[in-house]
């Protein structure tokens, strides 16, 4: 009995580590092999004292008058923001930059709070909108539209006073490094771009490399990255998120105008040498620095909290006054040394799960069915008992031995899947936090294993009763030899109910043994 137990469990784990292998698609990202070479370790900015633009000051030397604004839209529709003027800082026109926020951010109040006032102060108007969110959700986002939208503020600020309409620029952070280039281009008039942080790869590339970033930093069990292509990749459910797609360098390609391109090595969430090398390749004039520690946002962490690199906002501001000169000054590449280990590449597409819709109805199905068959078969056996009672008539139920595992593979398959539910859920906090817990990261991988295991166990069971009871399932109590006994017709009812039941609970535990195969539960190395 042991023996044959354990035959038929790892013929069953075989049989799931196949299934998932060849469900979906493996995550092997390619290395980077070839590393930027900088031309030197300061990020300051070449040609900033030659001159050849409008001049000005370095940050703090103006102070900063700030002045909530209305800025209006198209179709009678309006965004608050933030105007900050430097005070005294004369009659001729300087230059002006409009804020694109990145994803997640809305409020001008909350957003780019320091390096609006730092840059006002050296002697730059700046302009942070409120980010219009009524037609802007994780699932539905337009980055053309809004582009247009965002148009408005480059006009609002062409007509604040001090402020050359010529000398107006675009700062973008991450997400919106997607949307600044079509601004750009949609209006040429436009002098220059700060891209912080961006991806500028697709979208979806981009979450790949992040998730993949995020985990290897986490030290999760390499066999959790299969989950990402497979999540990353799919039509997520309930539709949307076109965006995930969204190419930029069409649109980087149509444009001359100089950029300074920042970045945080600490910020695992870009492709910083990647990037790079896109926009040395597809845009025109284009200066890279990279700031030591910084993060995604170019914040380093203080014994105060959080502050802007401290030389992040003189470098920004020695760039923009000093244009054109400090358009094409060396070094072209300065600062700390990148170091991206692999390269954000397409992401493989799901073959079964593909379509996300089709995964989430998988998962509810199998729960309506781990309900429904339990219930006919109790409900059954319970009216077969109190029918015996009063009348003596022989009840039907599951036959010997099959109730035990049936209510391990049923409970297992749960449990089990809620269990990597959670795991993946404390692992994505975890990273996202830039912490580790060997325990919940190793250990918990390590008990989603063992529950999974332990359900295909009673699985293994469950065939070998089957098998010795040559498929039959359902029994009439007190019918011995049921092949040469008439049973009446309330009895073959209940038998039929009882057997629907039975394998109706088995189907819907085997679609979620299917799905934790899928996600990686069963892997063998193969």
């Amino acid at each position: 009995m042991f023996f044959r137990t354990v035959a038929t469990s790892a013929a069953v784990l075989v049989a799931l580590a196949l299934t998932g292998a060849v469900a979906g698609p493996v995550w092997e990202p390619a290395p980077v092999t070839s590393h930027l070479r900088l031309g030197s370790a300061s990020t300051a900015i070449g040609g900033a004292l030659s001159g050849g633009g409008t001049g000005g000051g370095e940050p703090g030397d103006f102070e900063v008058r700030e002045s909530e604004v209305t800025i209006p839209l198209a179709d009678g529709l309006e965004v608050g923001g933030l105007l900050r003027e430097p005070i005294d800082a004369g009659s001729e026109g300087h230059p002006g930059i409009v804020f694109v926020h990145g994803a997640g951010t809305g409020k001008a109040v909350d957003a780019f709070t320091l390096a609006a006032t730092a840059l006002a102060s050296a002697g730059i108007t700046t302009l942070v909108p409120d980010k219009r969110l009524d037609n802007y959700s994780t699932r539905h986002r337009d980055y053309e539209a809004m582009a247009r939208d965002y148009a408005h503020s480059v006009r609002y600020l062409r007509g604040v006073p001090g402020v050359d309409p010529d000398e107006i620029g675009l700062y973008a952070e991450s997400e919106g490094a997607w949307v600044s280039p079509v601004m750009m281009v949609d209006d040429p008039r436009l002098a220059f771009q700060i891209l912080v942080s961006a991806p500028v790869v697709p979208p979806r590339q981009q979450a790949a490399y992040a998730v993949d970033n995020y985990l290897r930093n986490t030290d999760v069990p390499a066999g959790v990255f299969r989950a990402i292509p497979r999540a990353v990749g799919m039509k997520l459910p309930g539709g949307g998120f076109e965006y995930a797609d969204f190419e930029v360098r069409p649109w980087l390609e149509q444009q001359d105008d100089p950029i300074l391109a920042v970045y945080g090595t600490n910020d695992a969430s870009m492709p910083l040498e990647q990037g790079t090398r896109e926009l040395l390749d597809t845009a025109g004039d284009v200066t890279v620095r990279f700031y030591d520690h910084a993060n995604h946002g170019i914040n380093v962490e203080t014994p105060d909290g959080l502050v802007l690199h401290p030389d992040f906002a003189t470098d920004v501001a020695d760039w923009v006054l000093g244009l054109p000169a400090t358009a094409s000054a060396a070094p072209q590449l300065a600062g700390a040394q990148p170091r991206q280990v692999y390269l954000a590449a397409p992401v493989p597409q799901p073959q079964w799960y593909g379509d996300g819709d089709w995964l989430v109805g998988v998962v509810i199905t199998a729960a309506g069915l781990l309900l429904v068959g339990p219930l006919l078969v109790g409900g059954t056996a319970l009216a077969g008992r109190l029918a015996r009672r009063r009348s003596g008539r022989p009840g039907t139920h599951l036959a010997p031995g099959l109730r035990a595992p049936l209510a391990g593979l049923a409970i297992g398959a749960v449990v089990t899947t809620v269990g990597l539910a959670v795991y993946l859920a404390a692992v994505a906090r975890l990273a996202l936090d830039y912490e580790k817990n060997a325990l919940v990261v190793q250990g918990g991988w390590i008990g989603v294993r063992l529950l999974g295991i332990a359900t295909v166990v009673a699985a293994a069971l469950l065939l070998n009763r089957l098998r010795d009871l040559r498929g039959r399932v359902a029994i009439t109590a007190g019918v011995d030899a049921p092949s040469r006994i008439v049973v009446a017709e309330p009895a073959r009812a209940a038998t039929a109910v009882v057997a629907t039941g039975f394998w109706l609970t088995v189907l819907g535990a085997t679609a979620l043994l299917v799905t934790l195969a899928y996600w990686g539960a069963y892997q063998l190395g193969i």
